[in-house]
Protein backbone atom coordinates (compact mmCIF):
# COMPACT_ATOMS: atom_id res chain seq x y z
CA UNK A 1 0.00 0.00 0.00
CA UNK A 2 1.08 3.74 -0.58
CA UNK A 3 1.87 6.47 1.10
CA UNK A 4 -0.81 7.92 -0.33
CA UNK A 5 -2.94 5.33 0.44
CA UNK A 6 -2.52 4.83 4.12
CA UNK A 7 -2.71 9.01 4.99
CA UNK A 8 -6.53 8.47 3.08
CA UNK A 9 -6.93 5.20 5.47
CA UNK A 10 -5.84 7.23 8.48
CA UNK A 11 -8.27 10.17 7.38
CA UNK A 12 -11.57 8.02 6.87
CA UNK A 13 -10.93 6.32 10.01
CA UNK A 14 -9.74 8.82 12.22
CA UNK A 15 -13.18 9.66 14.40
CA UNK A 16 -12.29 12.86 17.01
CA UNK A 17 -12.78 12.44 20.67
CA UNK A 18 -13.69 9.01 20.78
CA UNK A 19 -11.64 6.11 22.97
CA UNK A 20 -9.86 5.19 19.97
CA UNK A 21 -8.33 6.57 16.78
CA UNK A 22 -6.38 5.12 14.42
CA UNK A 23 -2.81 5.93 14.28
CA UNK A 24 -0.87 8.05 11.22
CA UNK A 25 0.21 4.86 9.52
CA UNK A 26 -3.33 4.24 8.24
CA UNK A 27 -4.50 1.32 10.41
CA UNK A 28 -7.83 0.60 10.74
CA UNK A 29 -9.16 0.19 14.31
CA UNK A 30 -9.46 -3.56 14.37
CA UNK A 31 -5.71 -3.62 12.64
CA UNK A 32 -3.93 -1.58 15.33
CA UNK A 33 -5.54 -3.66 18.13
CA UNK A 34 -4.92 -7.09 16.85
CA UNK A 35 -1.22 -5.83 16.27
CA UNK A 36 -1.09 -4.84 19.62
CA UNK A 37 -2.41 -7.81 20.73
CA UNK A 38 0.22 -10.29 18.94
CA UNK A 39 2.61 -7.32 20.74
CA UNK A 40 3.94 -5.48 18.13
CA UNK A 41 5.83 -2.55 20.00
CA UNK A 42 4.79 0.37 17.09
CA UNK A 43 1.64 -1.02 17.34
CA UNK A 44 0.98 -1.05 21.39
CA UNK A 45 2.85 2.31 21.46
CA UNK A 46 0.41 3.67 18.76
CA UNK A 47 -3.22 2.62 20.77
CA UNK A 48 -1.87 3.71 24.25
CA UNK A 49 -1.27 7.09 22.77
CA UNK A 50 -4.66 7.00 21.03
CA UNK A 51 -6.57 6.29 23.80
CA UNK A 52 -5.05 7.86 26.28
CA UNK A 53 -6.78 11.08 26.20
CA UNK A 54 -9.97 9.72 26.13
CA UNK A 55 -9.46 7.78 29.44
CA UNK A 56 -7.83 10.86 30.66
CA UNK A 57 -11.09 13.11 29.86
CA UNK A 58 -13.24 9.84 31.45
CA UNK A 59 -11.41 9.98 34.69
CA UNK A 60 -11.11 13.53 35.42
CA UNK A 61 -14.79 13.73 34.61
CA UNK A 62 -15.71 11.05 36.84
CA UNK A 63 -12.97 11.92 39.74
CA UNK A 64 -13.00 15.91 39.12
CA UNK A 65 -9.88 18.02 40.57
CA UNK A 66 -9.66 15.69 44.14
CA UNK A 67 -6.48 17.13 45.32
CA UNK A 68 -6.45 19.97 43.48
CA UNK A 69 -5.25 20.13 39.87
CA UNK A 70 -6.33 17.11 38.32
CA UNK A 71 -3.40 14.86 40.65
CA UNK A 72 -5.83 12.03 41.27
CA UNK A 73 -8.07 11.40 38.14
CA UNK A 74 -4.62 11.68 35.99
CA UNK A 75 -3.03 9.33 38.13
CA UNK A 76 -5.61 6.92 37.63
CA UNK A 77 -5.88 7.19 34.36
CA UNK A 78 -2.36 6.17 33.94
CA UNK A 79 -3.40 3.10 36.05
CA UNK A 80 -6.04 2.16 33.53
CA UNK A 81 -3.43 2.54 30.58
CA UNK A 82 -0.80 0.26 32.37
CA UNK A 83 -3.92 -2.02 33.64
CA UNK A 84 -5.00 -1.83 29.59
CA UNK A 85 -1.22 -2.82 28.22
CA UNK A 86 -1.15 -5.84 30.61
CA UNK A 87 -4.78 -7.18 29.49
CA UNK A 88 -4.17 -7.03 25.82
CA UNK A 89 -2.62 -10.60 25.57
CA UNK A 90 -5.80 -11.38 26.68
CA UNK A 91 -8.44 -9.43 24.32
CA UNK A 92 -10.03 -11.49 21.96
CA UNK A 93 -12.24 -9.09 19.08
CA UNK A 94 -15.50 -10.84 19.12
CA UNK A 95 -17.47 -7.83 17.33
CA UNK A 96 -17.33 -5.87 20.53
CA UNK A 97 -15.64 -2.40 20.15
CA UNK A 98 -12.15 -2.07 21.53
CA UNK A 99 -13.76 0.74 23.34
CA UNK A 100 -16.01 -1.18 25.15
CA UNK A 101 -13.00 -3.07 26.75
CA UNK A 102 -11.28 0.15 27.54
CA UNK A 103 -14.30 1.60 29.37
CA UNK A 104 -14.80 -1.47 31.65
CA UNK A 105 -11.09 -1.40 32.86
CA UNK A 106 -11.90 2.47 33.07
CA UNK A 107 -14.54 1.94 34.83
CA UNK A 108 -13.30 -0.43 37.61
CA UNK A 109 -10.11 1.51 38.21
CA UNK A 110 -12.19 4.93 38.77
CA UNK A 111 -14.63 2.61 41.19
CA UNK A 112 -11.65 1.89 42.98
CA UNK A 113 -10.16 5.35 43.50
CA UNK A 114 -13.58 6.48 44.78
CA UNK A 115 -13.96 3.91 47.58
CA UNK A 116 -10.33 4.32 48.11
CA UNK A 117 -11.40 8.43 48.52
CA UNK A 118 -14.90 7.39 50.78
CA UNK A 119 -12.17 5.24 53.41
CA UNK A 120 -9.97 8.32 53.18
CA UNK A 121 -12.76 11.06 54.02
CA UNK A 122 -13.85 8.14 56.86
CA UNK A 123 -11.07 7.97 58.62
CA UNK A 124 -9.84 11.83 58.57
CA UNK A 125 -12.75 13.71 58.08
CA UNK A 126 -11.12 16.86 59.89
CA UNK A 127 -8.19 16.82 57.32
CA UNK A 128 -10.47 17.34 53.88
CA UNK A 129 -9.27 21.03 53.13
CA UNK A 130 -12.05 23.52 52.47
CA UNK A 131 -10.92 23.97 48.76
CA UNK A 132 -9.46 21.38 46.51
CA UNK A 133 -6.33 23.51 46.47
CA UNK A 134 -5.19 25.42 49.27
CA UNK A 135 -2.15 26.66 47.16
CA UNK A 136 -2.75 30.01 45.67
CA UNK A 137 -2.80 29.85 41.69
CA UNK A 138 -4.76 31.65 38.76
CA UNK A 139 -7.99 33.47 38.49
CA UNK A 140 -8.41 30.94 36.21
CA UNK A 141 -7.16 27.73 38.12
CA UNK A 142 -9.74 28.86 40.38
CA UNK A 143 -12.68 29.58 38.38
CA UNK A 144 -12.19 26.29 36.54
CA UNK A 145 -11.49 24.28 40.38
CA UNK A 146 -15.35 25.87 40.98
CA UNK A 147 -17.05 24.98 37.68
CA UNK A 148 -15.37 21.43 38.20
CA UNK A 149 -17.23 20.84 41.76
CA UNK A 150 -20.55 22.37 40.64
CA UNK A 151 -20.42 19.71 37.77
CA UNK A 152 -19.64 17.14 40.08
CA UNK A 153 -22.07 17.59 42.37
CA UNK A 154 -24.81 18.33 39.16
CA UNK A 155 -23.96 14.81 37.99
CA UNK A 156 -24.00 13.34 41.36
CA UNK A 157 -27.81 14.00 41.03
CA UNK A 158 -28.30 11.47 38.47
CA UNK A 159 -28.59 7.86 39.05
CA UNK A 160 -25.59 5.43 37.89
CA UNK A 161 -26.84 5.04 34.20
CA UNK A 162 -27.48 8.13 33.41
CA UNK A 163 -24.26 9.48 34.96
CA UNK A 164 -21.93 6.83 32.98
CA UNK A 165 -23.94 7.75 29.70
CA UNK A 166 -23.27 11.60 30.05
CA UNK A 167 -19.64 10.96 30.49
CA UNK A 168 -19.12 8.57 28.00
CA UNK A 169 -21.50 11.15 25.53
CA UNK A 170 -20.45 14.55 26.39
CA UNK A 171 -16.87 14.32 28.19
CA UNK A 172 -15.50 11.04 25.91
CA UNK A 173 -17.19 12.16 22.89
CA UNK A 174 -18.37 7.96 22.50
CA UNK A 175 -20.88 7.73 19.80
CA UNK A 176 -24.90 6.23 21.50
CA UNK A 177 -23.99 2.88 19.64
CA UNK A 178 -20.55 2.48 21.25
CA UNK A 179 -22.04 3.99 24.61
CA UNK A 180 -24.64 0.97 24.00
CA UNK A 181 -22.47 -1.59 23.73
CA UNK A 182 -20.46 -0.53 26.60
CA UNK A 183 -23.51 -0.54 28.78
CA UNK A 184 -25.21 -3.21 26.94
CA UNK A 185 -27.94 -0.65 25.88
CA UNK A 186 -29.49 0.05 22.57
CA UNK A 187 -28.30 3.53 20.77
CA UNK A 188 -32.06 4.14 21.19
CA UNK A 189 -32.14 3.70 24.90
CA UNK A 190 -28.55 5.37 25.58
CA UNK A 191 -30.21 8.52 23.72
CA UNK A 192 -33.69 8.63 25.89
CA UNK A 193 -31.80 8.31 28.78
CA UNK A 194 -29.46 10.91 27.41
CA UNK A 195 -32.49 13.62 26.61
CA UNK A 196 -33.86 12.65 30.19
CA UNK A 197 -30.56 13.22 32.32
CA UNK A 198 -29.96 16.42 30.41
CA UNK A 199 -33.34 17.48 31.22
CA UNK A 200 -33.07 16.38 35.01
CA UNK A 201 -29.78 18.75 34.61
CA UNK A 202 -31.06 22.02 33.32
CA UNK A 203 -33.96 21.60 35.93
CA UNK A 204 -31.42 21.75 38.76
CA UNK A 205 -29.42 24.02 37.25
CA UNK A 206 -30.49 26.00 34.76
CA UNK A 207 -28.01 28.21 33.56
CA UNK A 208 -25.12 27.21 35.64
CA UNK A 209 -25.17 23.82 34.02
CA UNK A 210 -24.73 25.52 30.28
CA UNK A 211 -21.98 27.78 31.54
CA UNK A 212 -20.07 24.55 33.10
CA UNK A 213 -20.77 22.40 29.92
CA UNK A 214 -20.10 24.70 27.60
CA UNK A 215 -16.37 25.72 29.23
Amino acid sequence: MGGGQRTALAHDFYRPGTLVIVHTVGWSESELVERAVRGEPAATEALLTDVRPGVVRYCRARLGQLGGAYTTADDISQEVCVAILRALPRYRQQGVPFSAFVYGIAARKVADAQRSAVRRLTVSVDSVPERPDSTPGPEQQAISADQARRLALLLNQLNDTQREIIVLRVAVGLSADEVGTALSMSATAVRVAQSRALAKLRTLAGDVFGEVSAA
